[in-house]
């Protein structure tokens, strides 16, 4: 009688490892707590005046620089179009670092 060769096909999750998964989710909503809609608030604030603090910055600076220092183009313009870009790639920046945290957090998690 032939010894069969080990199964080489990549396992399924069987219904113990979902339940474990779903398991391991649910310990690890409890550890970090519920977090409210306010929390959602707070965050969609936070990321919208990182966005606009630049932005109303370059305002009130080109309009400075428009009353003492007129030139051809506007420098109200230009610094709110430059404020606008810096803000965004300084939410960018905070989201990128907020889920890079939450990705570290999930691996110590599951190991």
């Amino acid at each position: 009688m032939s010894e069969q060769p080990p199964d080489k096909s990549p396992r399924r999750p069987g219904l113990s490892d979902k339940i474990g998964s779903k398991e391991q989710r649910k310990l690890r909503a409890h550890r970090h707590g519920t977090r409210s809609i306010w929390f959602g608030f707070a965050m969609t604030g936070l990321i919208g005046w990182s966005v606009a603090a630049p932005m109303l910055m370059g305002v009130a600076l080109g309009i400075w620089l428009d009353k003492h220092y007129p030139a051809t183009h506007s420098w109200t313009l230009t610094l709110l179009v430059l404020g606008l870009a810096v803000g965004c790639w300084n939410a960018w920046r905070w989201v990128a670092q907020e889920e890079a945290e939450m990705r570290r957090e999930e691996e110590h998690d599951d190991a």
